[in-house]
């Protein structure tokens, strides 16, 4: 996998003679070969790119006059990288594009960190040529005054950086048709920016604008405007309906994110016109503001894209949202220092999450790093969660961890919709958090005195502390599950069954009250106290982690009411009453127990009706299985959902590929050819997976199945047919097996053609180093799973629907022809280009091949820290990140090693 992610082995660096020079391998002796590639020079990914290029320079190598693309990256030393950048005009006089973008290192936490470019030499501007300039993710506060004066660009890329204003110099660009200045702390826009009049595409988003110059109506020529995730609070006259008229060739106006409460109905309905997340119609944006302190406009307010993973908080305070959901509200002074947060989004597992015997998990688990680090202030988290069904005596509460412990913060809920609640809490700290539904929890702090708790969600359940019971305050908490009596019984098989709501006590410590408490019960339902047979009475004592229920209705006196029953104990965990005719009642409370914690629920798998060979993995709760297949007819077909089976909220089972079906893919969470699921009744458990078969399929269709099984993976999964374990009764692993079927391939050419020798494809690295590389086997994988799903992929890459015709008339009647020839030469033409393995990414996902775009991520990873590894081992890291010298205990012999 590393060799095809096309990532440096230690081996694959340039070597470096006696002195400490790097060997040119622009003369042809060893060195990388990938360093000069063509017009192409690529020094971004390489340690010491500067000293590098000035070797070149030095020995004034022909190959550098016919360079036009020159990446460097922003990490190196700033004197160095000046000196080296006031070489470029003299020895690449016919360069085109100069990347100098940072973003390439990462921290301990794996975000990316800003190169240290500040400045420019002024030489740069005798640069003619020049048409493409990128300088994102470094560390400008001002744009540098030579960049004005390249007259020929007409792409100049500045997000991610410190600007917090561009200069009126900047309209003197007439050839300018891409700005990009997003992510910066834009306050005011310069009245000269009008003057760039073959402006196409501008892009503001994420800055501090809360105004905009009327000039902006004078860019006749734009047809893209992003100006989301900044402050405004109104639109000048050239961007409402009766000024567009200045703007005709205006296709999107992204004004997500922002402060706007009025702008005109024809804006509201225009089809180019992104609106989503301002306060339309409110007087304060209450979705962003914390309900005890309104918002200031003194107050920063950051909204991060997926792509970032930390951010500053300093003493002035800020509003953060993040990409995942997520609300954090710092209140000035909350820090007297500058900190730099960081966090990320991580998938639940058991092992991680702790749940109860009757929770249900609402989201995933945010991580906010530093742990542990305090506040002046406390910070205000809005979590969003999708609402449970059931919301009768259950409440929603955010659990965090700390000191190795969880424990749950005071919450209230915030709704924005009828399907989408903000849960709101006060952090004292950072560390783990997440949303959870639980059974209603009341508690009291029982003084020496006495006192009466009394549950809110079954007013008949009380709990009296006489006085002397404790001799100091003691926290109680209180729990009541129900269980429905129709459910009991059709369980039981019995009419007369019946129990009461079922009781849970706790205290903080392990010491017992000085004298007994009084637990008042209701009667379960059906039974009073004047008709009542108290030799099928029964109280159930359970306390964990013992696995059965005890009867102590011996070992305790029972005092009965009309409707209720009230008795004494010192002990606190579980009680449950119960009325039934059974002889022996632990048994019956055993399964009645499992069956309150118990889901049931359906397993799907269902195949794309253009695609077979794509598998949609699901397991859904049976009230959702309708809804869900019904908005899946269109793209999937398969079998029927498997009947019922019942799980447990966490529980942890996989699914087995049988019958000569494996899956084609090098999945994370799969363990030879068995994918690994986590069962929560509120989140997704859906996995989007590619199959294949070793078996023949020109001749005939290939007859396979998927089976799931509880538990952890086994080294041997049961290969027998569904019907003969059916027959054998229940199997405590095996849950369901459904059927999967693969057509047999259309037209007879063999293995030997069906990559097709009539396409040359030249080997290439498509991506950046921030986004990471896919090399010619990647694409090559990427582009045999595509199938008849690559005119969509291609349309949302940007391609012209001319272009496609044109290759379905080129490989007529060879699909697989067309697909390579579709992205080999969208490929080559991105090549070199930030972000376009993110585009692919974003096309794959659009075009519902959420399968490869899952698969493509993972092999990015893996090659970035292979990648990484290999520089370490190899010393190659920059001065900066170097190791330590070497103590003078260690020998150098040891620190070579």
């Amino acid at each position: 996998m590393a060799a095809e992610a096309g990532w440096l082995e230690p081996e694959a660096a340039a070597p470096e003679d006696a002195a400490g020079e790097v060997v040119d391998a622009v003369d042809g002796e060893p060195g990388d070969p990938h360093l000069l590639l063509g017009n192409r020079l690529n020094l971004h990914l390489y340690p010491r790119g500067c000293h590098r290029l000035l070797h070149l320079c030095a020995q004034r190598a022909p190959q550098l006059l016919e360079v036009e693309f020159l990446q460097l990256s922003g990490h190196e030393d700033p004197r160095l990288l000046e000196a080296t950048l006031a070489q470029v005009p003299a020895s690449l006089q016919h360069l085109r594009s100069l990347v100098l973008r940072g973003g390439q290192q990462q921290d301990v936490l794996g975000a990316c960190s800003r190169g240290f470019l500040t400045t420019l030499p002024a030489g740069l501007s005798d640069l003619a040529r020049l048409a493409h300039l990128d300088l994102s993710f470094n560390s400008l506060e001002t744009l540098p005054a030579c960049v004005p004066q390249i007259r020929g660009l007409s792409t100049l890329l500045l997000s991610y950086n410190c600007l917090s204003e561009l200069p009126d110099s900047l309209g003197a660009l007439p050839s300018l048709s891409f700005l990009s200045v997003s992510h910066n702390c834009l306050r005011t826009l310069p009245p000269a920016l009008g003057s760039l009049s073959a402006l196409q595409r501008l892009d503001l988003s994420e800055n501090l604008l809360d105004t905009l110059p009327p000039e902006i109506g004078d860019l006749s020529s734009l047809t893209e405007l992003n100006l989301a995730s900044n402050q405004l609070q109104g639109l000048p006259i050239s961007l409402v309906p009766s000024g567009l008229a200045h703007l005709p060739l205006l296709a999107r106006l992204d004004l997500r994110d922002n402060q706007l409460r009025d702008v005109p109905p024809e804006l509201l309905d225009a089809p180019f016109v992104r609106l989503q997340g301002n306060p339309l119609g409110k007087a304060l944006p209450a979705s962003h503001s914390a309900p005890e302190t309104p918002v200031t406009r003194e107050m920063p307010r950051l909204f991060l894209n997926s792509d970032l993973d930390s951010f500053l908080v300093t003493p002035q305070g800020c509003l953060v949202t993040l990409a995942c959901g997520v609300r954090l509200r710092f209140p000035a002074g909350a820090t007297t220092d500058p900190v730099n947060i960081h966090y990320r989004l991580r998938l639940p597992e058991p092992r991680l999450v702790p749940l109860g015997p009757h929770d249900a998990l609402l989201s995933a688990v945010l991580e906010l790093r530093p742990h542990g680090v305090a506040f002046q202030q406390e910070v205000g988290l809005w979590l969003l969660f999708v609402p449970p069904r059931a919301r009768r005596c259950r409440e929603v509460v955010v659990r965090t961890l700390s000191d190795d412990s969880w424990s749950d913060l005071e919450t209230h809920l915030e709704e924005e919709a009828p399907k989408r609640l903000w849960a709101h809490c006060q952090v004292p700290h950072f560390s783990c958090f997440l949303v959870v539904s639980r059974p209603v929890s009341n508690t009291c702090l029982v003084p020496p005195e006495g006192t009466l708790l009394c549950s809110s969600g079954h007013p008949g359940v009380k709990v009296t502390f006489p006085p002397g019971a404790t001799d100091e305050p003691r926290r109680i908490r209180m729990q009541v599950v129900h269980m429905a009596g129709r459910e009991l019984r059709a369980l039981l098989e019995e009419p007369g069954a019946a129990a009461s709501p079922l009781l849970c006590l706790s205290q903080r410590g392990t010491s017992s009250f000085l004298q007994p408490v009084t637990v008042q019960l209701p009667l379960p339902p059906g039974v009073t106290g004047l008709s009542l047979d108290r030799t099928c009475l029964h109280l159930l004592y359970w306390a964990p982690p013992a696995s059965a229920w005890d009867d102590i209705t011996a070992q305790v006196a029972l005092e009965i009411t009309h409707l209720y029953a009230r008795f004494r104990v010192t002990h606190f965990s579980w009680y449950w009453l119960w009325h039934t005719t059974k002889s022996c009642v632990q048994g019956l409370a055993r399964k009645a127990w499992e069956r309150l914690r118990l889901h049931q629920v359906n397993l799907i798998a269902l195949q794309r009706r253009r695609d077979p060979e794509q598998v949609l993995l699901q397991c859904l709760p049976r009230r959702k299985v309708d809804a869900t297949l019904q908005r899946l007819l269109d793209r999937y077909r398969g079998p029927e959902p498997s009947d019922t089976v019942e799980m447990i909220e966490g529980e942890k089972f996989f699914a087995a590929f049988e019958k000569g079906i494996d899956v084609d893919a090098d999945r994370p969470d799969c363990v030879e050819g068995r994918i690994c699921f986590v069962f929560y009744s509120h989140l997704k458990n859906l996995k989007e997976v590619y199959v294949t078969t070793a078996l023949d399929r020109r001749a005939q269709a290939v007859r396979g199945q998927v089976s799931f099984y509880r538990g952890a993976v086994s080294e041997e999964v049961p290969e027998e047919a569904a019907a003969a374990r059916q027959r054998k009764g229940a199997d405590p692993l095996w849950m369901a097996t459904l059927p999967i079927k693969l057509p047999r391939l259309r037209g007879s050419q063999g293995p030997e053609q069906g990559r097709g020798a009539s396409l040359s494809l030249a080997p290439l690295n498509l991506g950046d180093a921030e986004t990471g590389f896919l090399t010619q086997s990647n694409l090559l994988n990427v582009a045999g799973r595509l199938g008849t799903d690559w005119p969509a992929v291609a349309l949302h890459l940007g391609m012209p629907y001319r272009e496609l015709q044109r290759i379905r008339h080129e490989f007529r009647d060879d699909l697989d022809g067309q697909i390579r020839c579709m992205l080999f030469s969208w490929a080559e033409r991105q090549a070199g280009q930030p972000g376009a393995v993110g585009l692919l990414v974003q096309a794959l996902e659009q075009s519902d091949r959420l399968d490869i775009a899952e698969e493509v991520r993972a092999i990015l990873e893996l090659g970035r820290q292979k990648y990484k590894d290999s520089i370490q081992r190899a010393s190659l890291a920059p001065r900066d990140l170097a190791p330590p010298e070497p103590s003078a205990s260690q020998s150098p012999e040891s620190a070579q090693a």
